[in-house]
């Protein structure tokens, strides 16, 4: 199996920050905020990995390499700025990722989902992983229902910016920029979305304050 790393945003909201480093290399207990993915990827045998880049992309390319020390095999999926978007990210990465499911991984979380946990039910396009409405998006994003994503019946979730995918599931697509939320609707829509309640640790690492929290735990956690 592949992973893709989304990783091409500029990080409005961690600006300054981002001014100068993209959001992925930024450290957190030492180490890039990117890196955390790749060792977690390694560790669960994942071997290929495809990072998108756009903002300041040319700084991740070339702290990353090829991916020989951390345990994978990068693949870097260049796009223009302003960047694709997630869809359209995804959609031009897709030469790079194949015709089999991937696990798809935002640059910007970090958490300890088992990622050898996400399957595909069959007939499905995708599967979510889902958690508890952080203090910062208390409104959640989905509606999760024995293990399928509804319009509305289940409880109210957030998504962890982590799911497993089915290149089918942008098939029609023409390349570009564009959201992906459409593309899991009309997924839903269809009876072909899946989903998973992750209750374990998660942090959308999206400003410096949780940036600062986040290495202050993970050093206090001595990981």
């Amino acid at each position: 199996m592949k992973a893709m790393l989304l990783a091409a945003g500029r990080g409005e909201r961690m600006r300054p920050l981002t001014d100068s480093t993209p959001k992925p290399l930024l450290p957190v207990a030492g180490r890039p905020l990117i890196a955390w993915h790749l060792s977690r990827l390694a560790a669960c045998g994942i071997r290929d990995v495809v990072i998108n880049l756009s903002w300041l992309g040319e700084q991740i390319a070339a702290a990353l390499g090829d991916g020989t020390a951390h345990g994978v095999r990068i693949h870097y999926s260049r796009e223009p700025w302003p960047a694709l978007e997630t869809g359209g990210g995804i959609r031009q990465a897709l030469p790079l990722l194949g015709d089999e499911p991937f696990l798809l991984v935002n640059g910007d979380v970090y958490t300890d989902v088992d990622f050898n946990s996400l399957r595909l039910a069959q007939g499905d396009l995708a599967q979510l992983v889902l958690v508890p409405n952080p203090a910062h998006h208390l409104k959640g994003d989905f509606h999760l229902s024995d293990g399928r994503i509804t319009a509305d019946q289940g409880e109210r979730l957030t998504y962890s910016g982590i799911a497993m995918v089915h290149p089918l599931l942008l098939a029609g697509a023409d390349p570009g920029r564009f959201a992906l939320l459409p593309w899991l609707v009309k997924a839903r829509e269809a009876g072909r979305l899946g989903g998973q309640r992750h209750g374990g640790l998660w942090i959308d690492v999206g400003t410096p304050e949780r940036l600062s929290d986040l290495d202050v735990r993970l050093r206090h956690m001595g990981t």
